[in-house]
């Protein structure tokens, strides 16, 4: 958790935003991170920061390895849907070996990016991100890509997917309401609303001319 809430985002994470993101007490929290400082996999100075040392990234990355890839697994195997699979890989991924991973890897043909296009570190913990940009935040008149969707939401992955708005879908920003909070978008011949909370959700990287 420590890792992904800062995958996406720059900003300094606290025992209180942690806490929230987790649905514990704050009090809780800052139990579980004094313990990985003990074990050398994080850094927390009180009231400052939570950072992970490079044990603690490396171990971080090896969970987020396993999870990716049973989601992948999940979506293009098992017929699970893109909004149903986070809560079943957040069991596997610790009950299921390496080997077995790096197995689901190969039969997956090394997959380099989950079903949400959130990268798949590499064995090694590299991780190749895209350069993408949430919707909300792009200008008016622009043609995108969408290169990545949260799965913090299943609501928002399934309002998403009954869109049309995929991985790979090209997205054209036609308006933008900020007083109302929501943007209309172009999703191939379809004029799509969207609500600020559901582009958020979506990246988006320029879209290339071909």
């Amino acid at each position: 958790m420590i890792w992904t809430s800062q995958e996406w985002n720059d900003t300094p994470l606290t025992t209180n935003a942690l806490a929230g993101r987790m649905g514990f007490a704050p009090s809780t929290i800052s139990e579980a991170v004094k313990k990985l400082s003990e074990r050398g996999l994080v850094t927390h100075r009180k009231y400052g920061s939570i950072d992970l040392t490079d044990q603690g990234r490396a171990a971080a990355l090896q969970v987020v390895r396993r999870h990716r890839i049973i989601e992948t697994f999940l979506v293009q195997h098992l017929g699970y849907g893109w909004d149903q699979v986070h809560d079943e890989a957040e069991i596997l991924e610790h009950a299921v070996s390496d080997t077995l991973i790096e197995r689901l890897s190969v039969l997956l043909g090394n997959p380099t990016r989950d079903p949400h296009g959130d990268a798949i570190p590499s064995t090694d913990g590299q991780v190749d991100r895209p350069p993408a940009v949430a919707l909300d935040t792009v200008p008016v008149g622009g043609v995108y890509t969408v290169a990545r969707v949260a799965d913090t939401s299943p609501e928002v992955l399934r309002y998403l997917r009954d869109a049309a708005i995929l991985l790979d879908v090209r997205i054209a920003v036609d308006r933008r309401n900020d007083a109302a909070g929501v943007m209309s978008v172009t999703v191939g011949e379809q004029s799509v609303e969207l609500g600020i909370t559901a582009a958020a959700a979506v990246w988006v990287a320029p879209a290339r001319n071909e």
